[in-house]
C-alpha cells in the first residue's frame, strides 16, 4: 500500500485526460508468445519478466501516465481452473514488474482486476460466495502490493460490480470500474448501463470507464449516458471477435486517434486503448491530446 494520490484530480489540474496504456495480452500474442486459456499471459510474468517490463516501458515512452499490471488472470478463480491453488506470488511479481518499469517516473500503476469468469459470456458457474472471495482476495493483494488504484475492467455482471463497489468503498481502496456491453445499452446481466453507472457513482469510485468494445457500440453508450462524472474509455482495436482468441490490430493508430477526437470535448478523465492496440495507438492519442489542449 502506498500514499494515495487521486490521479484524476491531477488530470483536472493539468487540464487534460490522463493517458492509459494499451493492450498487454494481445500484444504479447502479436509478438509470438503463447497464452493459456485459463490464465491468459500470467505465466509470462515468470518466464519472460524482461518482456513484460519492456512492454510497460514502451507504453511509458509512448506517453502513458498510467500503466496496468499484467494481472488480468492472477485471481483465485482463474488460477484454480489452471490447477494452481495460490496466487500471492503471481500478483506480487506482476506488480513488481510494473514498479520496475516505472522506476522514479511520475507514473501511476493500475492493478487489473478482471471478472472472475469469461468476460464475454452471460452464463457463469461461480456462487456469490466464490465471487466475493475471488474479488476480495485479488483486490486486497493488488492494493497491498502497491498499485495506486484497482482497475476493475471489462465488468459486465451487476452482482460482481456490486461486490467490487461495496468492498472497495468499505475498505477505502481507490478504484475504477470499467464496463463492457454488447449492445451499448445494457451489460451482460441485463441491467441498463445508465442504472449501473448511477449505482457505481453512489459508491464513489475514482472514475467509471468503458472498455473492450467497438467504436460503434461506444457511440451508442455515449448517446445514452450523461458524462458529467469522472469517466474514460479504452476501446477494442482488434480485428475480428471480442474474445480471448488471437487478435491482430484492426484499427490503425491514426484512425483510432481520429475517432477519439470527437469525444475530447466531453472531458474524459482518461483515455487509452484495449485489445489489439500497440504503443503506437497510445502515442497517437498522446499527440492528439497535447495538440487539442495546446490549441
Amino acid at each position: 500500500m502506498i500514499d494515495f494520490i487521486n490521479p484524476f484530480t491531477l488530470a483536472q489540474g493539468i487540464k487534460r485526460p490522463l493517458i492509459l496504456d494499451g493492450a498487454m495480452g494481445s500484444l504479447l500474442q502479436q509478438m509470438g508468445y503463447k497464452v493459456d486459456t485459463d490464465i491468459w499471459t500470467t505465466k509470462l510474468n515468470q518466464s519472460h519478466p524482461e518482456i513484460i517490463i519492456n512492454i510497460h516501458k514502451s507504453y511509458i515512452d509512448a506517453g502513458a501516465d498510467i500503466i496496468t499490471t499484467n494481472t488480468f488472470r492472477t485471481d483465485i478463480s482463474s488460477l484454480k481452473r489452471a490447477g494452481i491453488n495460490q496466487n500471492k506470488k503471481f500478483v506480487r511479481q506482476a506488480v513488481n514488474l510494473a514498479k520496475a518499469a516505472k522506476g522514479d517516473l511520475p507514473i501511476f500503476i493500475a492493478g487489473s482486476n478482471s471478472p472472475a469468469e469469461d468476460c464475454y459470456k452471460r452464463s457463469r458457474n461461480l456462487s456469490k460466495k466464490e465471487l466475493q472471495v475471488n474479488h476480495y482476495n485479488h483486490i486486497d493483494l493488488l492494493y497491498d502490493n502497491g498499485v495506486h488504484f484497482v482497475l476493475n475492467e471489462t465488468q459486465s455482471h451487476f452482482d460482481e460490480i456490486k461486490i467490487i463497489c461495496h468492498f472497495c468503498s468499505k475498505n477505502s481502496i481507490p478504484y475504477v470500474v470499467s464496463l463492457y456491453s454488447v449492445d451499448g445499452r445494457t451489460i451482460l446481466s441485463g441491467e441498463a448501463i445508465i442504472d449501473v453507472i448511477k449505482f457505481t457513482e453512489e459508491h464513489e469510485p475514482l472514475a467509471i470507464g468503458i472498455n473492450c468494445i467497438s467504436p460503434k457500440i461506444f457511440k451508442t453508450i455515449v448517446k445514452n449516458i450523461n458524462t458529467e462524472f469522472a469517466w474514460g474509455f479504452y476501446l477494442n482495436c482488434g480485428a475480428g471477435l471480442q474474445t480471448d482468441r488471437k487478435l491482430k490490430t484492426g484499427i490503425t493508430p491514426n484512425d483510432y486517434s481520429l475517432f477519439v477526437t470527437d469525444y475530447l470535448k466531453k472531458n474524459p478523465a482518461f483515455l487509452g486503448a484495449c485489445c489489439g492496440s500497440t504503443p503506437e495507438h497510445i502515442r497517437a492519442i498522446k499527440r492528439l491530446v497535447d495538440g487539442f489542449h495546446n490549441s
